[in-house]
């Protein structure tokens, strides 16, 4: 079983002045959602994610030598203008990751960071964000310790990302992604995320997914915050519970390519964390009077045309609609004629199934 300490380097062999990284990382959407968590970002239950393709983040890391002198050094720019507003945030991601690599305050860094999608469009953007700089980090330590292995690259890449943001180690490599224990998923861990290890049906080649922007104003509140009301939900057992059946269910569901089964179990799992929202204490709502008219629209849809077209929702109000690549013209249409009106200033995203990070 591999442990947080398996992470921690010994010396390294090997020093470098300065140079620079740039990766980009996709966003991811969860299929089965984490929501609920313990200390250091272990989820309190495993959970699911179509890695996605257009929806990123890239990143560019610039490092020079500095005397150590016990702090972190670096400046922070979002489309090549200072941001001092996510600095906190990246101090608070260093402090957790120092122990992993000791190499950081040896450095100064530039970060300078930015998304292809609006920054405030209401798509996370601290998965992907988070994966990217945890990219960098692992391509500087790699030069430090060049013996490192590719899978040890990618396990670490991705714990570090999940303490940065939870959802972020699902960020880093493969198209369909794995992060907390499961009994029947070899290999499955609750410090990084792992490549579903089975095959998977054809149906879900080159899955579409488009994102309708519902509300791309800030949350009520925020996923942490969230996350923690978890701790005394009256509901927190059967649902951890229920997070395990329905990943077992998929297991299955992504090996026969059933799609009808898999809508059932996707849909479900968008509106019992909604639910896991609005029974808690104190309680909130995030899904806004639109993405309930698209949830609608489309099981009307659905049910006329008996196209496997289905949505979720990650904790916020827009609306991933999900459909395979084969009917993609028809669902479009569709979306362009009854779904566009739901959307703030009419937008939407176009987005598919990606395979995780790239050294750009």
């Amino acid at each position: 079983m591999i442990s947080a300490n398996d992470f921690i380097p010994s010396k390294y062999t090997h020093s470098v002045e300065k140079g620079n990284f740039q990766w980009s990382a996709p966003s991811n959407i969860a299929l089965v959602k984490y929501w609920g968590k313990k200390d250091n970002q272990i989820p309190a239950n495993p959970s699911v994610s179509f890695t996605l393709n257009n929806c990123k983040t890239i990143t560019k890391l610039a490092f020079t030598k500095k005397e150590n002198d016990g702090t972190f050094s670096f400046d922070l720019l979002f489309e090549g203008q200072p941001k001092e507003d996510f600095k906190p945030k990246i101090q608070k991601f260093l402090e957790r990751i120092a122990i992993y690599l000791p190499f950081l305050k040896d450095y100064h860094f530039t970060i300078d960071t930015e998304n292809t999608f609006p920054h405030s469009s209401g798509i996370a953007s601290s998965a992907s964000g988070m994966a990217a700089l945890a990219m960098n980090l692992m391509s500087l330590e790699k030069v430090l310790n060049p013996e490192m292995t590719e899978e040890y690259f990618y396990q670490k890449a991705s714990l570090l990302a999940r303490l940065g943001s939870g959802s972020a180690c699902r960020s880093v490599k493969g198209q369909v992604v794995v992060w907390g224990n499961h009994a029947n998923i070899s290999g499955s861990s609750n410090l990084f995320g792992v490549e579903f290890p089975n095959v998977i049906h054809t149906n879900f080649k080159n899955f579409q997914d488009t994102i309708l922007l519902v509300d791309k104003g800030e949350k009520q509140v925020s996923s942490t915050v969230g996350h923690d009301l978890m701790h005394n939900h009256p509901f927190a057992e059967r649902r951890f519970a229920q997070a395990h059946e329905n990943l077992d269910h998929l297991i299955s569901i992504f090996e026969n390519g059933n799609l009808e089964e898999f809508i059932k179990i996707v849909e479900s799992e968008a509106l019992t964390l909604h639910a896991m929202m609005m029974t808690s204490m104190p309680y909130f709502i995030l899904m806004k009077p639109n993405t309930l008219e698209i949830i609608n629209a489309i099981w009307k849809f659905r049910n006329e045309t008996k196209i496997p077209v289905c949505f979720t929702l990650d904790a916020g109000a827009n609306v991933h609609v999900l459909y395979p690549e084969n009917v993609a013209e028809t669902v479009l249409q569709f979306i362009k004629n009854e779904l566009v009106g739901y959307c703030q200033n009419g937008q939407y995203i176009c987005d598919e199934i990606g395979n995780g990070a790239v050294l750009i």
